[in-house]
Formats: C-alpha cells, structure tokens, sequence
C-alpha cells in the first residue's frame, strides 16, 4: 500500500467512528487481556444488542420478566462463532450437530464499581466461561473481570463466589424461559476455567479471519480501483 493510501485509511479513523464489531481491535494481549464492546449493564430493562449492519446499539426487545442481566454483558470485537468454536463445543460435550450461532463472542464482565450505560469498550481479563448451547448452537460466554479492579481481583474461576456464577447461570438458564412454558431450548454445558475460556477466544479470532479476514485489504483494493476509475 503506497504511503498516501496509508495516511488516508488512518486520517479516516481519525474521522469517522469504527464499527464496534469489525472496527475495534480485540487488543494486543488477547485473548489474556481483551477489549470488550458493552452492550447491556445491570440497570437496563431494555435488552439491547448491536445492529450488524449500521454498528449502532438497537433496542432488540423489553425484557419480558424479572430478569436482570447480571454483569456488564457484550462482546469481543473481531470474534466470530462458527466452525472452530463448534467443533471445540463438541469436543468438550461429546455433542454432535453442534453449530455456531453466527455472532461475536459474548462477554461477561465482573466489576464493584457502578457502570451504568453500554456502548462502551472496556478491557477485561478472562477468568473463565459457560458453554452454553442454545437450540443446538454454540454460544458461549466469556466471564471476565474489569482490568484494574482492586476488589475483583481474581486470576480464576475459583476465585469467584459460587453465589456470583449461580447468578450467570440462573439468568442464561431463564432469560427466554415463558412462565408456564416447559420447553428449555437453552442448555448449559459445562462451566469452564480460565484455560478453556483463552482457547475458546483463540478459536473465535480463527472463525472471524476465516470468514471476515482481509476487510483492510478488500478496502485498499477498493479505493485503489476509485481512484484509478477517476485519473
């Protein structure tokens, strides 16, 4: 890439806002340290979610019932689920026909201090995770602390209350759970430490340059072509 189309793409991040999906660098120590995009905290009634397309947090629905997310609850930029995470989910359940749910990897962040509002991007360090399965998808949950935090200073999964993780398991075990309904099509797997939570983000990072890697150089190549078009 020549130096000018080098100084464009950088004066246009200067510009205009990165998508907070593809946009946002997942940072240089992940997955031990990770940049987290939040999207819901546990003051919000409204479950919101990011809009793949635009990169603009959108209100996905009211929360139905007396649920209440129970951490800061995003996602890690530049994350995918799809086939390494799957196969690592069948590998760890014994489960087949397991796929992945087709988002970035979702993210639980413990802190005692009081964030109130998402779209935000914090760093975390991982400590640990749920497999979850939901209709026969992969959709795990990385639990992780706040960078920085002096009170929830923990290194692992056993550092954490058991009252905390039974919290986090209650929410996702209840979350689309209709009163009177029966059917659960959400499943917890297993809980995980820290390790399995590493290896899980490693393998999302593959599953996105598998599927959305080269987005810099599609766009170089892009440009270029404009600018040739128009000599």
């Amino acid at each position: 890439m020549s130096e000018a189309l080098n100084d464009l793409w950088q004066n246009m991040g200067k510009r205009y806002q990165s998508h907070p999906w593809h946009g946002i660098n997942i940072g240089k120590e992940a997955p031990e340290v990770v940049m987290s995009f939040i999207e819901m905290t546990p003051h919000d009634s409204v479950k919101y979610e990011i809009d793949k397309q635009s990169g603009f947090l959108k209100v996905d629905r009211p929360q139905k019932f007396s649920n209440i997310v129970p951490a800061l609850y995003g996602f890690l930029p530049q994350t995918y689920c799809a086939e390494e995470v799957a196969d690592y989910c069948m590998m760890k359940s014994s489960r087949k026909g397991i796929v992945g749910d087709g988002d970035p990897l979702d993210i639980l962040v413990l802190t005692e201090r009081n964030i109130a509002h998402g779209n935000i991007i914090i760093p975390a360090i991982p400590i640990g995770g749920i497999r979850m399965i939901d209709d026969g998808e992969a959709d795990d949950k990385i639990i992780a602390v706040l960078k920085g935090d002096e009170t929830y200073d923990w290194n692992s999964l056993s550092d954490c209350p058991s009252s905390i993780i039974n919290r986090i398991r209650h929410y996702f075990l209840t979350y689309k759970t209709i009163p009177g309904e029966s059917l659960n099509r959400v499943e917890i797997a297993a809980i995980y430490g820290r390790e399995e939570a590493l290896e899980v983000i490693r393998r999302s990072q593959h599953d996105y340059e598998n599927h959305y890697g080269g987005i810099e150089d599609k766009m170089q190549r892009a440009t270029i072509d404009v600018i040739q078009r128009h000599k």
